[in-house]
């Protein structure tokens, strides 16, 4: 992705305009959202997608526009802003007054609009939108689709997911979309999309189904739909709908080079969004559950040394100490197969899976054990931002790790000597990494001197004899690789190392 140059963005239009100021003056362009290859849009698009069964195209789309149109709104924010005076002459001048004893002249204040999409859930008045196109916004307006202005309150926001629930107060019951199941969305369903698009206000556009469950790396939740429905700048936080006009999607992301639509868009999945306003409506915020490990995925050469049937599951790397993993048994090392009734694929989806159950609930985790399936019931807990790091995936690595002479590294017990040399912890346990053979399979893996092993195929080591006798092991039991918990710099990380061929 990164090769493709491109960059993600947010694409509400923004425009600046001196304060008192009763017109737009000039235009900013987007909000530069850095890192990646995907442009962050705010969208308003609605899809309509078909249901599970296939069905054709219908000759017009304009019963369904017209029913449609009066539960999408557009949404205008505005933000005071101070005026952008260069950092190096704001210093010169600050020390210029100081020096003479007065106050610099205040910065000019200005404000700053923006242009997005949301639709109307509920008849009392609530609105979803995407966050980004109300953060940090000081007034927000909603236009109706006869035009009516109304000014709105945020009730909650979800950063992660990108997510915000508006409040309105109307005189008449407003029109409401309809939820559907994004989960019985196929590719090649019908969808469209209504929005407000460089702010002209309800455009309707129609594509299909593209992919689904895509990971453009915009967070730790990502599962989106993919559409080639037209998608602009505005359209941040419209529905995606199927053509039965019911909401699997709320469309939020655009993959572009130049920033305009090339038929790629993204929507979050209705699944996820119906879950994330329920908790935003009733408690302003979202308590999302907590197992408490740290996980990183399984790849062919894991598979293959933790003696699993095929490549799936998410790897325990640590256990967090008091966190609901533990006590209920699940270890270091576990591979999680299944959880809650659901089969875990990859690594990326068990925390998706984790925070969409409710917190406290007792659910059956499925974990591979050293040849074995063994399950578990875990009380989940709440996560707090205190335990986010420690709830994230573990990041993928190309370290991988080696053995003895099989693997060329060069092992030592743990002497007071060695702890020095290696400044290691008075409490690390396990095997230390002296030298690494530079033409060894420990070195194709990145292994150094002072990691230290501290299980090989699930097995405690402490002597490099016993790190020496489960790699013999594993070659009789005609294995090719071998996988080593490694302790480095304060952190565990699963390693598959491949075994020199005799």
């Amino acid at each position: 992705m990164t090769k493709l140059q491109t960059q993600i963005r947010r694409t509400t239009q923004t425009v600046a305009v001196p304060r008192g100021s009763s017109h737009a003056h000039w235009f900013t362009g987007p909000r530069w959202f850095t890192g990646g290859a995907f442009v962050l849009l705010a969208l308003a698009v609605a899809l309509a997608t078909g249901p599970a069964h296939a069905r054709s195209a219908p000759d017009s789309f304009a019963d369904l526009a017209e029913e449609l149109l009066p539960t999408v709104v557009n949404i205008a924010t505005t933000q005071v802003v101070e005026g952008q005076r260069g950092q190096e002459f704001e210093e010169f001048f600050k020390e210029f007054f100081e020096r003479r004893g007065g106050e610099p002249p205040p910065q000019e204040q200005r404000r700053a609009s923006s242009l997005g999409s949301g639709f109307i859930i509920d008849a009392s008045g609530y609105i979803v939108t995407n966050n980004h196109v109300i953060a940090e916004a000081d007034e927000i307006t909603v236009r109706l689709h006869d035009d009516t202005l109304l000014q709105a309150t945020v009730v909650g926001r979800d950063e992660k997911t990108d997510l915000a629930l508006l409040k309105v107060e109307s005189d008449k019951p407003l029109p409401a979309a309809k939820w559907g199941k994004s989960e019985k969305t196929r590719i090649g369903d019908w969808v469209v999309a209504i929005g407000n698009p460089f702010g002209l206000g309800g455009t309707v556009t129609a594509g299909i189904v593209s992919a689904r469950q895509r990971d453009i790396n915009s967070g730790p939740y990502d599962d989106f739909i993919q559409t080639d429905a037209a998608i602009n700048r505005g359209n941040s936080g419209g529905p995606m709908f199927n053509i039965d006009g019911e909401i699997i999607g709320v469309n939020t992301a655009i993959f572009s080079p130049s920033g305009g639509s090339v038929g790629i868009g993204f929507a979050i999945p209705s699944s996820l969004v119906k879950n994330i306003v329920a908790q935003l409506r009733e408690h302003g915020e979202v308590r999302r559950g907590w197992l408490g490990v740290r996980i990183q995925t399984v790849t062919e050469e894991l598979a293959e040394g933790l003696r699993l049937e095929s490549v799936h599951g998410a790897l325990v790397a640590s256990v967090t100490e008091g966190g609901p993993a533990e006590a209920a048994g699940i270890e270091q090392g576990d591979v999680v197969l299944e959880f809650n009734g659901r089969i875990v694929p990859d690594m990326r989806k068990l925390p998706r899976m984790v925070a969409e159950t409710p917190i406290g609930e007792a659910v059956d985790v499925v974990v591979w054990r050293k040849g074995e399936r063994k399950t578990f019931k875990v009380d989940l807990g709440e996560l707090s931002e205190e335990q986010v790091a420690l709830a994230e995936e573990q990041p993928d690595s190309t370290i991988d790790s080696g053995d003895i002479p099989d693997l060329g590294l060069a092992l030592g017990a743990i002497t007071p000597e060695l702890r020095e040399r290696f400044s290691l912890a008075e409490k690390t346990d396990g095997v230390v990494i002296t030298d690494v053979d530079a033409t060894g399979s420990g070195a194709e893996k990145g292994l150094r001197p002072g990691d230290v092993i501290v299980e090989v195929d699930q097995e405690q080591v402490k002597t490099p004899a016993e790190v020496a006798d489960q790699v013999k092991k594993a070659k009789s039991e005609g294995y090719r690789v071998v996988t080593l918990l490694v302790f480095r710099e304060g952190d565990f990380q699963w390693v598959a190392v491949r075994i020199a061929k005799s």
